[in-house]
C-alpha cells in the first residue's frame, strides 16, 4: 500500500489526536509506503525529518511535483529526476518575465524547477498563460494566492504516476490525499484519495463528479483515517487498529485541552554524558497532577519555556510519555536563560510578585522590562495559535503569562481560553499602583473562565474590573458549603460566579488546590519508610520533646523572620517549654540567581543563630534549621513526626504545606495539630486550624500555646475533621472542577439558572 499525501492542510492539519493516530498507524505498518506531495521546496521539508512525532516519508515530491527524492537519503530519484530536469527551461528569465506583470510577487522560499508567485485579485492571467507559453510551462494555482510555472506535464500527479510505475505498485493500492487546487493532479491522474475537510472549494468542485475521490467531513489527519475506513485495501489497518485499541466516541467537537505553563512536564537526567528529558518521577505538586487529566487518553498539547539548546536548534515538539499519556505532546519554546531571568527572575518577581502579595514597597516597576514581557507572552500566544486544534479549550497558569490572552484571542477568537491565578489576588488600591494594569484586566477579560483559590480573591479581582470599566454582574453564589465567610480574615459570604463584560460573559472560579493524598498514602505504606517512622517515633517518646514543623520556600512573604522572633520571644515568656519543645524550620532556597531574597535570608540565619545561642543546652537546641531542598519522601517523614505544624505567612496565595500535614494525619490517624496564618488562602477552607494573625506576635504566640497544651481527644477531633476536608478536595477535584468549569463557560451560560 502507498499513502501520497498533501503537507499542510492535509497530512499536518486537522485535531491533534488525529494526527497522532495516523503517524501511530503509519510507523506500524511495515506495508505501508508513504510520499509526501508537496508545494514545499526540499529545504522546507528537511525540518519534518527530524520531527519525532512524524514518520519519515518513504519518498518526498516537492516543488508541486518538479522535485523527487528519496526520504531517508534524500537522494533524486532517477530517471524520473532527470526527466523533469531537461524539461524545464531558463530558471531566471521566466522569473524575469513573471516579474514584470502587475498583481504578481515573487515567493522568497527555496524552489527549483518551477517558478512560484503570490498573485493578487485582478492579475492579468493571460499575460502569464503567455509567459508560460513561450517557455513551454503549465500553470498551477491554489488556494486562490500561490502560482506555479512549472515544466509541461509535471505536476504532482504525473510525478507520483511516474514514481509509482517506477516502484511496481498496483494502482489499486494507492491512497491520495490533498485540500488544495494544486492537489486536482493527484486525483485526475486515476488515483483514488480524499479531499479532506474544509479542503479549497476549487477542488471540491472539480473531483465532485470524479467516481474515485471522496470529500471528507474531517479536517486533514482525520479526513486521511476517515477515508482510510472506507477504502478496501487501507481497511485492514483501521480494523487492525480498532481491534488493538479502544477507539473513543467520535465527536465533532475537540477535546483537546491546551496547558500552558511556564514549565515543562519534563524532568532532566544525565544519561552517558548527555541531558536527556525523562517525565516527572515524584506524582507530587502541580504538575504531575496536571498530567493525570490525559492519563485516559484525552488530547493535549503543553506548551512552556526552557533554555535554547547549545546547537541553538529548536525543540522539536514530542509526546510526553506515549504509554501513560499517548496523545500529550510537549510544545518548547526556546528562550535564551538571559531572557528567562529577565522574565521570571527579574521582572515578574520585583514588579508582579510583590504587589501581588500586598507588599508594594518592595515593587519596582521597568518599562523596559514590560515590553520584554510582552514579547515571551506573545511568543506563548503565536505558540499556541499555531498549534492548538480547533475549539480547542487552553489553560494558562500563572501571573506571568497575564498578557497572553491579548494576543491569543485576535489571532484565535474560537479557542476557549481559562486561566488560573496560582497567587493571592490583591484588593483594588494594591493592584492598581502596577503601571499597566489597564493592559492586564483588558487581557484577563478576553478569557472564558478566571479562577483564583478562594472567593476573596475573586473579589478583589471583581473591584479592580469595578475600577476600570463598566460590567454586569449576572450571578452571584453563596460559598458556605465549602469556605468560611465572616469568622476569618479573608472570608467573605458571597462570591461572583458570572459577569458580562461588552456583551460578553465570563465565568469566575474559587477553586483552591488539592493535595495529592493518594500519593502522601504511597509514602506512607511504603515498608522501608514505616519502619524508619516508628523508629524515630520511639526515640522521640523517650525525649519526651514536642516538635513543632514549620515548612517555607525562602521568601519574605511567607514570613520566615517573623516566626523565629515569635518563637525567641516564646521561649523566653515561657521557660517552661524549653528543653520540652524544638521548632524544625526547613527553608526551601530560591532559585539560583534571585538575588532579591539575599537579605532576608541572612537575617534569619542571624535570629536563628542568636535563639541557638541563647537557649541551646548539651542536650537541646530549640531550633532546627535546615536551608536546603528536601525530597518529598523526607518532608513526609517529617510531617509524620511532627505534634504541631507552625505555618505563619504573612500573606499566601494558598498553602499546600498545611494540607499535606493534615493529610499525612489524617492517614496515620494521629492528631497533628495545625497553626495557620489567618493571610494564607487555605485559612478559610480549615475551620478545624488554629488560626494566628502572623502580624501580632502575641497572637503568634498565643496560637502556639494554645496548639501545645490541647487535649488529645479535641487534637483528635480537629484532626479528622480537616482531613475529611482535604480528602474531599484532593488535586484530582480541582484539575476536574477546573475543566468541567471552562467547558461551561462561553454560550452555555447564558442558559443557567441564576
Amino acid at each position: 500500500m502507498l499513502l501520497a499525501t498533501d503537507l499542510d492542510g492535509t497530512f499536518l492539519g486537522g485535531k491533534m489526536e488525529d494526527r497522532l493516530r495516523l503517524y501511530r498507524l503509519i510507523k506500524t505498518s511495515p506495508n505501508m509506503q508513504l510520499v509526501f506531495v508537496t508545494g514545499r521546496g526540499l529545504e522546507s521539508v528537511l525540518p519534518l525529518l527530524s520531527d519525532p512525532l512524524i514518520p519519515v516519508p518513504d519518498f518526498i515530491i516537492a516543488d508541486v511535483g518538479a522535485t523527487v527524492v528519496n526520504g531517508h537519503s534524500l537522494e533524486a530519484i532517477e530517471p524520473l529526476q532527470s526527466e523533469i530536469e531537461e524539461k524545464w527551461p531558463q530558471t531566471y528569465a521566466i522569473r524575469a518575465a513573471l516579474e514584470e506583470i502587475p498583481q504578481l510577487n515573487y515567493q522568497h522560499v527555496p524552489q527549483q524547477r518551477r517558478s512560484s508567485f503570490y498573485f493578487e485579485a485582478g492579475v492579468d492571467h493571460s499575460l502569464v498563460q503567455q509567459v508560460a507559453d513561450r517557455y513551454d510551462c503549465d500553470i498551477i494555482t491554489s488556494a486562490d494566492k500561490y502560482l506555479d510555472l512549472l515544466p509541461r506535464g509535471v505536476n504532482k500527479g504525473t510525478t507520483l504516476k511516474k514514481l509509482v510505475e517506477f516502484l511496481a505498485v498496483d494502482p489499486d493500492d494507492v491512497m491520495v490525499a490533498g485540500d488544495t487546487l494544486n492537489d486536482l493532479a493527484l486525483f485526475e491522474i486515476g488515483f483514488r484519495g480524499v479531499a479532506v475537510g474544509k479542503s479549497e472549494p476549487g477542488l471540491l468542485q472539480a473531483i465532485d463528479q470524479l467516481d474515485t475521490a471522496y470529500s471528507a467531513e474531517a479536517a486533514g489527519a482525520g479526513g486521511i483515517l476517515e477515508y482510510m475506513g472506507k477504502y478496501r485495501p487501507f481497511q485492514q489497518l483501521i480494523r487492525g487498529e480498532q481491534k488493538s485499541v479502544p477507539r473513543k466516541r467520535k465527536s465533532k467537537k475537540s477535546d483537546q485541552l491546551v496547558m500552558v505553563y511556564h514549565r515543562l512536564p519534563f524532568e532532566k537526567e544525565s544519561v552517558n554524558g548527555k541531558t536527556v528529558r525523562v517525565t516527572p518521577k515524584s506524582p507530587n505538586g502541580i504538575i504531575p497532577s496536571l498530567l493525570g487529566l490525559f492519563e485516559k487518553g484525552r488530547s493535549g498539547l503543553w506548551i512552556g519555556e526552557e533554555v535554547i539548546q547549545q546547537d541553538g536548534k529548536p525543540v522539536p515538539n514530542q509526546l510526553v510519555d506515549e504509554s501513560r499519556y499517548p496523545n500529550l505532546v510537549a510544545s518548547t519554546i526556546s528562550l535564551s536563560k538571559e531572557d528567562i531571568d529577565k522574565f521570571y527572575r527579574v521582572f515578574s518577581k520585583e514588579a508582579f510578585w510583590p504587589t501581588i502579595f500586598s507588599f508594594v514597597d518592595r515593587a519596582k516597576f521597568n518599562h523596559e522590562d514590560w515590553e520584554h514581557y510582552l514579547m515571551i507572552n506573545k511568543r506563548f500566544a503565536e505558540r499556541i495559535a499555531r498549534e492548538a486544534d480547533e475549539e480547542a479549550l487552553v489553560w494558562i497558569h500563572e501571573y506571568n503569562l497575564w498578557m497572553v490572552p491579548s494576543f491569543l484571542k485576535t489571532m484565535r477568537p474560537d479557542l476557549k481560553i481559562g486561566f488560573f491565578h496560582h497567587t493571592a489576588f490583591p484588593a483594588a488600591d494594591i493592584f492598581n499602583i502596577i503601571p499597566w494594569r489597564k493592559e492586564i484586566i483588558g487581557s484577563l477579560l478576553l478569557c472564558d473562565f478566571i479562577s483564583f483559590h478562594i472567593p476573596r480573591y475573586v473579589e478583589n479581582f471583581v473591584d479592580v474590573i469595578r475600577s476600570h470599566t463598566p460590567f454586569k454582574v449576572v450571578k452571584k453564589v453563596d460559598v458556605a458549603n465549602q469556605f468560611l465567610t465572616y469568622s476569618c480574615a479573608l472570608g467573605v459570604d458571597q462570591m461572583t460566579k458570572i459577569i458580562e463584560v461588552d456583551g460578553r460573559q465570563i465565568r469566575l472560579g474559587a477553586q483552591p488546590v488539592g493535595v495529592n493524598r493518594d500519593h502522601i498514602e504511597q509514602i506512607l505504606t511504603d515498608d522501608k519508610v514505616k519502619t524508619e517512622i516508628n523508629a524515630l517515633k520511639e526515640n522521640k517518646a523517650g525525649s519526651g520533646i514536642t516538635r513543632i514543623i514549620s515548612i517555607e520556600r525562602l521568601d519574605y512573604v511567607k514570613g520566615p523572620l517573623e516566626k523565629i522572633q515569635a518563637f525567641g520571644e516564646f521561649l523566653a515568656e515561657y521557660p517552661e517549654f524549653r528543653g520540652k519543645i524544638e521548632l524544625v524550620n526547613v527553608c526551601t532556597p530560591p532559585s539560583q540567581g534571585m538575588t532579591i531574597y539575599d537579605e532576608i535570608r541572612d537575617q534569619v540565619n542571624q535570629a536563628v543563630g542568636e535563639i541557638n545561642g541563647k537557649y541551646a543546652t548539651m542536650n537541646w537546641t530549640p531550633i532546627q534549621y535546615f536551608y536546603r531542598a528536601l525530597p518529598f519522601e523526607e518532608v513526609v517523614k517529617h510531617y509524620a513526626l511532627s505534634d504541631i505544624a507552625w505555618i505563619t505567612p504573612l500573606r499566601d496565595g494558598l498553602n499546600l504545606v498545611a494540607k499535606e500535614y493534615i493529610a499525612t494525619h489524617g492517614l496515620l490517624e494521629t492528631p497533628g495539630i495545625l497553626v495557620l496564618s489567618e493571610f494564607a488562602g487555605a485559612s478559610v477552607e480549615l475551620p478545624y486550624a488554629i488560626l494566628t494573625n502572623p502580624y501580632d506576635r502575641k497572637s503568634m504566640k498565643d496560637a502556639l500555646l494554645k496548639a501545645l497544651v490541647m487535649e488529645p481527644g479535641e487534637a483528635q477531633v480537629r484532626a479528622r475533621r480537616l482531613y475529611e476536608h482535604i480528602e474531599h478536595y484532593d488535586i484530582h477535584y480541582w484539575g476536574r472542577d477546573f475543566v468541567k468549569e471552562l467547558e461551561k463557560s462561553g454560550k452555555a451560560i447564558v442558559h443557567e439558572k441564576k
